[in-house]
């Protein structure tokens, strides 16, 4: 009696109504993160109903559709009519496209696609930027009305501020997937999807929906039809993405993150210039830790029930110069900016009428972010002066017209991130670096060195030049910057290393394992996971269970939510 006493009880609380409420309906303060346990618990049945569904693939679609849209639910709540939106815009305009055998008409309907799905990501995410920017050049007292938060609140009887946007999660990865399917439908590169379910998995597929990696739909939809294959040593190599991910989040991002880095870029001032600068280089490991760390976890996930996502990155701190970091870090975005943006503008031919039209919105976002109309006169100086020098010096006007697309696509990518002078500023500077090291390249007397000691100060430089520009990434305000700037400049304070380094061993210990993990050679990183791969079964759950109770017990504090999310 006792025991069926307890079991009733125990199936009366979970099925309660607040438990259930708590499984079903969206929490803004517990979002669905990779890093809980409620989301094992959440693809545990998953998995579970995926046995029953997974051979065949219109019903597997289908299902995994279904469960991506209840975990956005439970990542953004309501903002998931975004996520529909965009899916039913698309799919129809991708359709019509590629049956469509009138230019005009082709070009008017891909046009739409780019404006409204570029509208909606700009009214979520540069709102804010546009309403204070008004107010700063005409002296207004305007303020941000959310017309989403009013429609949802009519419609559905929520209560919802509506003085207040609040930016959707993952708006910018899966805007960029649904364009890059029309534009590649219009391109004559890719067929549409045989039906609208088929493309809504495509664009909400859980693994990646809300940091990535940005997905190809040529590279994607094709698996859509394909059988469900499960080899052994993908088997193997899923879990392995996994742990792996979980431990650069955890044990290494979150861990250097809570007990040093968040605390320095909070308050500069209170530490030394030396205690500033660990900072900034221990922030270049946590931000790849973090990032890469989720993607990790993306890859394993999504391979687990038969699909292959992309690699977003590769080992980028191994770069030997700024060219090449670019080309391994974010590698899903950084190829999309250059398929979808840098070559359709010229490349490094030539710049084109679409250039420069680029180069003027963009001039004009930055004249908006001063909010000073002195801004503007001098960018209106600096056009004619480049102009001037343009038709009077031949040299100069081969660089610019080579070098300009580079400058854009690195400042938009700047934008991307946010609608501030920080992120401008950084996506600027990255811009620059990649212009001079074009240049420095062709008279560098250390390029056609290979020895150890010159890759290593090469590799030294290209960490310390991208971690120099990560001020501007990490810093909430320019105030800080400065602070930063100003500490490590004039309060460096040499006499006191050996105290810091002991104070602060442990975060010192595990950012030093970090650096030195992610430069071991690939060999021997592949003979690690090989040798996972390879083991017997027992051996890899053993290995799973120590990691992921060993992660779980590093955890100093509450989940820290991923970086990437807020973009």
């Amino acid at each position: 009696m006792d025991k069926s006493f307890d079991f009733i009880g125990w199936c009366s609380h979970f099925f309660s109504l607040e438990n259930l409420k708590s499984i079903f309906l969206y929490n803004e303060n517990q979002p669905l993160i990779f890093t809980q346990f409620f989301f094992w618990g959440f693809f545990a049945v998953v998995l579970l109903f995926y046995s029953i569904v997974y051979k065949k693939n219109a019903l597997r679609n289908a299902f995994l559709f279904l469960v991506s849209l209840f975990f956005y639910y439970k990542t953004s709540g309501l903002f998931i009519s975004i996520l529909l939106f965009s899916t039913v815009l698309d799919y129809f305009i991708g359709k019509y496209v590629y049956f469509s055998s009138n230019e005009l008409k082709r070009k008017i309907l891909i046009t739409i696609s780019i404006f409204a799905n570029l509208f909606v990501l700009c009214y979520f995410k540069y709102a804010y930027f546009f309403t204070d920017s008004y107010n700063a050049i005409f002296s207004s007292d305007m303020h941000v009305f959310n017309h989403f938060a009013q429609f949802t609140n009519t419609i559905a009887g929520t209560h919802f501020t509506v003085d207040k946007i609040l930016l959707p999660v993952g708006i910018s990865f899966y805007t960029f997937q649904t364009i890059s399917y029309s534009v590649d439908i219009y391109r004559k590169q890719l067929k549409p999807v045989k039906n609208i379910i088929d493309f809504g998995f495509f664009v909400s597929f859980f693994p990646q929906l809300v940091a990535g990696p940005i997905v190809r739909a040529s590279e994607f939809i094709p698996q859509l039809y394909q059988p469900y294959r499960l080899t052994q040593y993908n088997l193997g190599l899923s879990i392995f993405w996994i742990l792996k991910g979980l431990i650069k989040k955890v044990v290494i991002g979150d861990y250097i993150a809570v007990n040093f880095i968040d605390r320095v870029f909070d308050s500069p001032t209170m530490y030394t210039g030396f205690e500033n600068l660990m900072a900034l280089y221990g922030y270049s490991l946590q931000v790849y830790a973090d990032f890469s760390g989720y993607t990790d976890m993306a890859i394993g996930i999504a391979l687990l029930m038969g699909f292959t996502l992309p690699v977003n990155f590769n080992s980028p701190y191994k770069a030997q110069n700024v060219g090449e970091f670019w080309k391994r870090w974010h590698m899903s975005l950084s190829t999309w900016l250059r398929d979808y943006l840098y070559i359709p503008l010229g490349g490094n031919r030539v710049g084109s009428i679409g250039t420069w039209v680029t180069a003027i919105i963009i001039s004009l976002l930055i004249i908006l972010l001063s909010g000073k109309m002195l801004v503007l006169y001098v960018f209106i100086w600096l056009a004619l002066l480049l102009v001037f020098l343009a038709i009077f010096i031949k040299s100069f006007k081969a660089w610019l017209t080579t070098n300009i697309n580079l400058l854009i696509t690195m400042l938009l990518g700047g934008l991307w991130h946010g609608a501030s002078w920080q992120f401008v500023i950084w996506g600027g500077l990255n811009g620059l670096g990649l212009m001079v090291y074009k240049q420095w390249k062709k008279i560098s007397p250390y390029e056609k060195y290979n020895n150890w000691l010159a890759i290593g100060f090469k590799v030294f430089v290209t960490l310390t030049f991208i971690t120099f520009t990560r001020i501007w990434f990490r810093a909430s305000t320019m105030e800080t910057t400065q602070q930063i700037l100003h500490q490590i400049a004039t309060n460096f304070r040499f006499d006191l290393i050996p105290t810091i380094l002991y104070s602060y061993k442990m975060v010192f210990f595990v950012t030093l394992i970090g650096f030195v993990i992610h430069w071991l050679p690939t060999k021997t990183k592949d003979w690690y996971q090989d040798k996972f791969i390879y083991s017997p079964l027992g051996v890899k759950v053993i290995v799973s269970v120590i990691t992921v109770v060993g992660v779980y017990q590093a955890m100093s504090s509450e989940l820290q939510a991923f970086i990437y999310f807020q973009f």
